[in-house]
């Protein structure tokens, strides 16, 4: 297991809970950041709290090519992510974004009560999927359908973030599938987001100047690897050597809207 070492600021002087949260390894090298989405999510989340000093947040990386062993004793089969709380391990997605919003110190402020957002953002991701795996034109616009919707929310709201300028467990399930949408989508399809979103293009520009986003992110290469895993696709032999790219940058001028 590999230990990313991310404390953020919160002391150890016992004056604050240290929660550890065990994620995906890259399935290239084994001990960088991997590309599960829930472990990104609840990464962000916890980030967020670790910067408020309610906690001290220790991420830990796991191969699960190769989980050492005393991973396979603790837990078994059991795939991350994986909260550890004064030694109690929760387990399931449901039950850790539960044991965040109930049990970790300030967890509950993240956790907004908006209907309209979490019916926005549902089924983004299966869009996607569904586009990597049918490769033609009606499932490409039936993602740009539902990009537009967010974009529209964005820009009707006016705000920096999806539910107001503070952000939320919404924002820190949005953005991480955003970037999966970006990297494997113009991998894979050619897909690019429509440069015309300009609500979407921003919101995603102030994700990126934010820690909880680029201290949680994988690497390019792992988000693409992630895909060819999960179709199959031979991974190239020198893959494994080249140096990680983040893909952060803008390709529309937000001063000029």
């Amino acid at each position: 297991m590999s230990d990313e070492g991310q404390d953020n600021g919160a002391s150890r002087n016992g004056s604050v809970p240290e929660i550890e949260l065990i994620i995906k390894a890259s399935t290239i090298d084994g001990r960088r950041k991997g590309a599960c989405l829930f472990c990104q999510e609840y990464f962000m989340d916890l980030y967020l709290l670790a910067e408020l000093k309610t906690i001290s947040l220790k991420v830990t990386t796991v191969c699960m090519q190769k989980p050492p062993p005393d991973f396979r004793t603790n837990f078994e089969a059991t795939h991350p992510p994986i909260l550890i709380d004064n030694g109690l391990a929760i387990l399931e997605n449901e039950k850790i974004e539960r044991h965040i919003m109930k049990s970790v110190p300030g967890g509950y402020n993240l956790f907004v009560q908006d209907k309209e957002v979490a019916t926005l953002i549902e089924n983004l991701y299966s869009k996607l999927k569904l586009m990597l795996v049918k490769k033609d034109e009606n499932k490409n616009n039936a993602l740009l359908v539902h990009l537009q919707k967010i974009n529209d929310h964005l820009a009707a709201r006016g705000t920096r973030f999806l539910t107001g300028d503070t952000m939320c467990c919404f924002d820190c399930e949005l953005m991480p599938r955003l970037q999966h949408i970006r990297v494997a989508g113009k991998y894979f399809v050619d897909f690019d987001i429509p440069k015309h979103l300009t609500a979407l293009w921003r919101y995603m520009y102030h994700m990126y100047q934010l820690d909880a986003f680029t201290q949680s992110c994988p690497a390019d290469q792992d988000i693409i690897n992630h895909y060819k895993l999960q179709q199959m696709l031979k991974m190239k032999k020198h893959e494994e050597l080249e140096t990680p790219t983040f893909t952060t940058s803008i390709p529309v001028d937000l001063n000029e809207q």
